[in-house]
């Protein structure tokens, strides 16, 4: 993509976790770029580092015990890393916003949820608390809450209509970029269609790229324009959406598909793949990803494969490919 169209640039990013005399390599050399208007999908199992990279985008990574060892962030030609904490805090909420994993615990169950709304408007836009109190109303509105329920506390909403609550403090300041943390996680089936089928709306009224993380190839099919796979803090293949379903390469990515039901097939087991990710605080020499591949020969073990191309977009980290 050409530099005018990214949105966002991640460079070499490196963040660890210390933990009594360990380190923690949550992640490693990740780079990666949003263009404007772009849904990007990072998709990898629990622990891959995909909350971590979020977090470090938006500044807000516990520290202790995170370290941000390496990289950088950029936006406009800034490398948010080197921000100091008032001009992040100008920019979270207002350029960059974050639906955070867990609804339940996203909110603060003291204050009405339209309060909550409202002060994300106050803090960014120069606005009276009236109009701030109406803008609120607003965005209850456009993710499908009738803006009578603005005096309700979070204890008082479903499990759906708490998510639609924080995306509404998300979007309430028109972010460029949204960072999504398994925002569907915690919701059934009919209300996961219904929130994505918000958040695909609002995108296109607010013209919002949008970073999706999930473990879910179904939402990524039916809401990214490209897919990042990660695995053990790296990112192992990347390409638009139709390059990865139609030809995934790496066998980690082969097995997450050969890991989920296939609706046209009748009987039939999935294929789950062997073993558990790596610790950590030890990761392999070599690929990350050898010691539960089948492919894998004594060269995978020994040297650590680079992204290469696999025509158009696509990339993988894969020595069969080499």
């Amino acid at each position: 993509m050409s530099e005018k169209d990214v949105l966002l640039s991640i460079e070499d990013l490196v963040v660890e976790y210390s933990s009594d005399s360990e380190i923690v390599h949550a992640v490693n050399d990740v780079s990666l770029q949003i263009s404007k208007g772009q849904t990007l999908g990072l998709v990898g199992e629990t622990g891959a580092g995909k909350t971590t990279i979020a977090k470090a985008i938006m500044q807000i990574l516990p520290d202790p015990p995170a370290r941000i060892t390496g990289g950088k962030v950029i936006m406009d030609g800034e490398n948010l890393l080197d921000l100091k904490e008032d001009k992040m805090q100008k920019i979270r909420g207002n350029r960059i916003s974050m639906i955070f994993q867990d609804p339940m615990t996203a909110l603060n169950p003291t204050i009405v949820v339209g309060k909550q709304i409202m002060e994300a408007i106050s803090l960014h836009e120069k606005v009276s608390s009236r109009e701030a109190c109406r803008k609120a109303e607003e965005m209850l509105e456009k993710v499908g809450i009738p803006k009578e329920r603005y005096s309700d506390y979070p204890h008082q909403f479903s499990g759906g209509m708490k998510q639609r609550v924080i995306i509404a403090i998300a979007l309430a300041c028109n972010p460029e970029l949204l960072l999504a943390d398994e925002p569907t996680t915690a919701l059934d089936v009919t209300i996961q269609a219904q929130v994505l089928d918000m958040m695909n709306e609002l995108k296109q009224e607010f013209g919002t790229s949008v970073l999706m993380i999930t473990h879910d190839l179904g939402i990524v099919a039916e809401t990214c324009d490209c897919v990042a796979v990660i695995y053990a803090g790296e990112i192992v293949e990347y390409g638009t959406a139709a390059e990865i379903f139609d030809n995934p390469l790496h066998p980690y990515t082969t097995g997450l598909f050969g890991s989920l039901p296939n609706m046209a097939k009748e009987g039939g087991r999935l294929k789950p793949i062997d073993g558990m990710m790596p610790d950590p605080t030890e990761l392999p020499e070599g690929c990350k990803f050898a010691p539960r591949c089948r492919f894998a020969t004594e060269k995978c073990r020994q040297g650590r494969p680079e992204l290469r191309g696999a025509g158009g977009s696509h990339v993988v980290r894969c020595m069969r490919t080499s």
